[in-house]
């Protein structure tokens, strides 16, 4: 670290957007800590400030300018050093290198120790390879376990292909390794992760056969994954699930818009009809699951016949969760040519709209959970209530002890809303 700066050992770290951030964050936890660093308990205690950010949205980005902002003060009197990784764009690193004292690829991790110690041994680093890369996992009791980088699809809106690259799978012996060594420190959740997990491909594996041989382990665990592409989930991925141990019944499968020519525009390799028939078919394989969604309302060219479509869409399917973004153009994408025609506050109605459907749904999915007994798997406190998520990754709360945080607990539902479920401790 520079000499000017602070010589304050600990860091805050700041992880915007999706699971594969927080699992980032975990990794750069781990090379920190090689080099001495400590977590700080708040970010003004801390002298290193380390931002995961994403660029899905432009507004993800808006934060990272927001919160960055806030620290100049601290960072010019020299009290802080300031740094930036995950989803970057080129134009956005221009603009953000006067506000940051290193930016640097998340690909790139091994250079930080280089950075905050000139001097460092390059044997500080524990491995050079990203995917390689330990983590010092957040939780005790639940772990990500990366799997791949990556995406080759190029979507029209997003930016993953451009600032993550093409993709690049783990070899399978080393996932296996860090799972067995998970269930051997006694977790009881591991999620699978990978910008299109349906994808992975090393060797002899494919993502169906990796998934089965992390399935066979011995343990009391559940094993999730995210995210599915729905042009790449195969029947024989269906019959894995459906013949699991530890996979839960329940699968994130973004659909992005229900209207065919909407799809085609944003490159998604897929019809509504076909997304329906997939969603039959996994249905009938896995009783009881639970589905949930992404949708972008708002892209160029989506009028409200178009969006209509989506919500039928929707009311059809019945998903248990939809998580709604409002489209907003980024550079560098195919979409950032065409017109933002659709202003936003209709944006903003067709979001409040979807919500509406949503709550009726979810509300249906909860209600047939009512004195029914369920598994949870306890994440958390607070005045006297446990909170955790069912395998179907609904939200239960019941009246119960803190000591039975990363434990599983049999839990009676006595009530439920669209977003969360009631129970009591059996």
């Amino acid at each position: 670290m520079n000499k000017s700066k602070s010589r304050n050992k600990k860091y805050y770290l700041w992880i915007f957007g999706c699971q594969m951030n927080r699992s980032d964050g975990e990794k750069i936890a781990a090379v920190l800590r090689s080099c001495g660093f400590k977590p700080a308990a708040k970010a003004a205690e801390a002298g290193l400030m380390v931002v995961v950010a994403c660029s899905v949205r432009q507004t993800a980005i808006d934060r990272v300018y927001g919160k960055a902002r806030q620290w100049q003060q601290r960072r010019r009197s020299g009290k802080i050093t300031t740094v930036l990784t995950g989803c970057v764009l080129d134009p956005d690193k221009s603009k953000l290198s006067e506000l940051f004292d290193l930016i640097i690829p998340i690909k790139d991790l091994k250079r930080l120790p280089g950075f905050l110690q000139p001097r460092v041994d390059s044997a500080a680093v524990p491995v050079s390879d990203y995917l390689k890369l330990p983590a010092r996992y957040e939780s005790d009791f639940m772990a990500y376990v990366p799997i791949m980088t990556g995406c080759n699809n190029y979507c029209s809106y997003c930016v993953v292909p451009y600032v993550r690259g093409r993709e690049v799978s783990r070899p399978a012996k080393e996932i296996l390794a860090d799972c067995r060594q998970l269930l051997k420190r006694g977790y009881k959740e591991i999620t699978l992760l990978g910008q299109n997990v349906n994808s992975y491909r090393h060797g002899p594996y494919n993502f169906p056969k990796l998934l089965r041989e992390i399935d066979n382990l011995p343990g009391d665990f559940w094993l999730r994954f995210a995210t599915s592409h729905p042009k790449d989930l195969s029947d024989e991925l269906i019959g894995v699930m459906s013949r699991g141990k530890h996979i839960t019944p329940y699968l994130h499968l973004p659909i992005q818009a229900g209207d065919g020519k909407i799809l085609q525009a944003m490159n998604r390799q897929y019809t509504p009809g076909q997304y329906l028939k997939l969603v039959s078919r996994i249905r009938k394989k896995v009783p009881g699951l639970m589905l949930s969604t992404d949708v972008l309302v708002g892209y160029p060219g989506e009028t409200r016949s178009k969006f209509e479509n989506t919500a039928k869409l929707a009311r059809r399917v019945k998903f248990d969760m939809i998580y709604i973004n409002k489209y907003s153009p980024r550079r560098g994408t195919a979409a950032f040519e065409l017109d933002n025609n659709v202003s936003w506050p209709e944006k903003k109605r067709r979001e409040k709209k979807l919500n509406e459907i949503l709550k009726q749904t979810a509300l249906e999915h909860n209600k047939k959970l009512i004195k029914k007994t369920v598994r949870v798997l306890v994440d958390g406190w607070k005045n006297g209530y446990c909170f955790g998520k069912t395998d179907t990754f609904k939200t239960a709360a019941f009246a119960g002890d803190k000591k039975a945080i990363g434990k599983f607990a049999a839990v009676r539902i006595i009530g439920a809303d669209s977003w969360g479920l009631k129970g009591e401790l059996v």
